[in-house]
Order: structure tokens, then C-alpha cells, then sequence
């Protein structure tokens, strides 16, 4: 995917997982401001265009940090990382945070999930996605297909299903929450209308839509566009 040049503040007291994931975002082209606390967090963030956050810290855990950082610069987006799975630490986190991605985790999903928070909020470089072998302007709406040069039309329905797997890049969707999310109606357990969508849609975006690398069947669940 695309690399972006913007800001990220990453805020993490353990000295080895810290000096990882700072060292794999720079590889990637982000600059990276690592903070062992969230003592200066308030400081950093005034020049960041976005934050990670762990929750345990010493001093003011991460919560408390991010809820401090929301108030003062709301524009930011904040990504919690934690090794706290329980569903009550996650909707703890989701009521200030933007995004909540739990220990351990691989950092293809942790940068899919940056870049998809950089481009919401208006952050990333204008350089369009670059996804196998699609080049996508996502503000253009254009998606192009660099083998053979040509732009791939999409129905408006298979590019409104494509734009929401893209926007939860990494993540695997249930059938249900892809459902609700493009038509606004609850999914009925059956309706085959997804599955027909997502078929017509590989035919245009899979160089083989027998064995698909850009839209992943997730069997029993859903599907997932990979970073």
C-alpha cells in the first residue's frame, strides 16, 4: 500500500516491542516520535498526525492519556494498542479512540490500519493506494489496473462494497457487518445478495477471480481486502 510521509506519535514503555514497531513505521516512511509515557503526549501531538497509544503506562495509563488528547486535539486520530482483549476494555477505548488493535498483532495490519486512519481524516499523502496490482485514487474514485494500463469501472453498489473493505483495510468483515454497512439494513441469515456482489466484483478487480488475491474469502465469517 501506499507510504506515507505524515507524523505519528507512539507512545509504548516497553523498551523492545517500542524499539520494533518504531523501527518498522520508519522503514515505512513515517516519521516516529516514541515516548516511553504519556507525559510530553500533549506536547508531541500539537505537530502529529496521529497517535498510538498502549494503555498500560507508567504514570497515567492510556486511557487517560488518549481521553486527554481526544479533548484537546479531536482532529487526530488516536489507535490504541493493547494486550487488554476483554470486550469491556475495547469499548472503553472506542469511546474516544478511533481505532482499538490488541496484542499481539502482525505490523502489515497495525500500518493497513494507520493508513486507513491517516486518509479519513485527511492526513496522507495525495499518492494513490497501491493494492497488488490496482493502483486506486481513492478521492477520484478511480481504480486502475497497472497489467494492462486500463481503468476498472465499478457498479455503484460494487464500488460502495470495495470502498467499505478498504476503509477496514486488514480486518476481516463479517457478512453481516459489510451488509448493513453498504445497504443500511440489517443482513438476513441466507440472503445471497453479498455473495452474488462480491462475485461480479472479482471478475473486475482479481487478475484470477478463481483465486482471489485482492478480496479473501474468510470461511464461516466473511471477507478481508489485504494490505
Amino acid at each position: 500500500m501506499s507510504v506515507s510521509n505524515a507524523n505519528l506519535l507512539y507512545i509504548e514503555d516497553d523498551q523492545e516491542i517500542g524499539t520494533f514497531i518504531s523501527g518498522e513505521l520508519s522503514s515505512r516512511g513515517y516519521e516516529v516520535t516514541w515516548l516511553t509515557s504519556g507525559d510530553r503526549a500533549m506536547e508531541e501531538a500539537e505537530t502529529s498526525n496521529l497517535v498510538i497509544l498502549d494503555v498500560m503506562l507508567p504514570g497515567l495509563d492510556g486511557f487517560t492519556v488518549g481521553q486527554r488528547l481526544k479533548k484537546q486535539f479531536p482532529h487526530i486520530p488516536i489507535l490504541m494498542l493493547s494486550a487488554r482483549a476483554s470486550i469491556d476494555d475495547k469499548l472503553h477505548g472506542l469511546q474516544f479512540a478511533d481505532d482499538y488493535l490488541t496484542k499481539p498483532f502482525h505490523p502489515e495490519e497495525l500500518a493497513a490500519r494507520i493508513e486507513v486512519l491517516l486518509r479519513r481524516s485527511g492526513a496522507s499523502s495525495a499518492a494513490p493506494l497501491q493494492l497488488r496490482h490496482l493502483l486506486i485514487h481513492e478521492k477520484e474514485n478511480i481504480i486502475v489496473n497497472q497489467d494492462t494500463g486500463e481503468e476498472i469501472i465499478l457498479t455503484g453498489k460494487q464500488f460502495h462494497i470495495f470502498q467499505f473493505l478498504l476503509q477496514h483495510l486488514g480486518q476481516i468483515l463479517t457478512k453481516e457487518q459489510i451488509y448493513e454497512g453498504v445497504w443500511g439494513e440489517p443482513y438476513l441469515d441466507g440472503d445471497k445478495t453479498l455473495m452474488v456482489h462480491i462475485r461480479h466484483l472479482r471478475e473486475k478487480v482479481e487478475r484470477d477471480p478463481a483465486a482471489p488475491e485482492i478480496i479473501e474469502t474468510i470461511r464461516g465469517i466473511g471477507y478481508r481486502v489485504r494490505a
